[in-house]
């Protein structure tokens, strides 16, 4: 029995569908393949009908299950390649995947700004920035919220482009931008409201947060970006050294 922790501040139907979405995803129930009866699922997680009901809605509006009358509820072929975005490591690699990756990109937000919070190893902050907040989406499903602090300097070498593209093959073709050093964090989170609402994806959902950062030959912060990414878009790749 999958039983829920009662003091958790997750509503449980969430909890639920998040346990039946990892299966999926694993493999556990295949693309064809019929969920457990929902009676079934009331006894192993110890449920209401109701709670059930609704995490099984969920993963319906998602794109994982199809409710079907009389047939059962369907697994359907949701986590395919084509959704999955792979996480580079490093520099040349994910220029080359951004410029092979063309997503819609939604500007929600553009100013100038002071400098963003940096760790003391980084480097010197720029005098300013440029601040721009933007979704990703394929095929018309958002799977990042990225906000990105580009040096204002370097920004007006090529505004267009930088509005429109990704920003790092820009950089690399820009022959006045130098990077010297480029580093990346990542760190499992959960969806706030705000990044649950804009990708779509229910409050507290499993997210990967990733931290970017880019100097320049002087030490200058000239690249930082906070993205947010949809769990089941994630694939997280190292070579181990032997």
């Amino acid at each position: 029995m999958a039983v829920l922790n009662p003091t958790d501040p997750v509503p449980r139907y969430l909890r639920m569908a998040q346990l039946l979405r990892q299966r999926i995803e694993k493999g556990l129930w295949k693309p064809g393949e019929l969920l457990p009866r929902l009676e079934d699922l009331m006894a192993e997680f110890d449920v209401a009908r109701v709670t059930a009901r609704q995490a099984v809605a969920i993963l319906a509006r998602e794109g994982w299950v199809t409710v079907s009358r009389g047939r059962g509820t369907l697994v359907q072929d949701h986590a395919s390649a084509g959704r999955t975005l792979h996480l580079q490591t490093s520099l040349a690699d994910l220029a080359d995947a951004y410029r092979h990756d063309r997503p819609t990109l939604s500007l929600i937000d553009e100013r100038r700004s002071a400098p963003p919070p940096l760790a003391a190893e980084w480097g010197t902050p720029a005098e300013t920035y440029r601040h721009l907040r933007r979704v990703h989406s394929r095929d018309g499903e958002a799977y990042c919220v990225i906000s990105i602090h580009l040096d204002e300097a370097i920004f007006r070498l090529a505004p267009k482009r930088f509005r429109r593209e990704t920003i790092i093959p820009v950089l690399l073709e820009l022959p006045q931008v130098h990077i010297a050093h480029a580093e990346q964090t990542l760190r499992i989170s959960v969806a706030d409201v705000e990044t649950a609402r804009l990708l779509g994806i229910p409050v507290n959902a499993a997210m990967a947060e990733v931290v970017r950062m880019f100097r320049d030959g002087d030490g200058r912060v000239i690249y930082v970006a906070e993205i947010a990414y949809r769990a089941d878009y994630i694939r997280f790749r190292m070579d181990l050294k032997v």
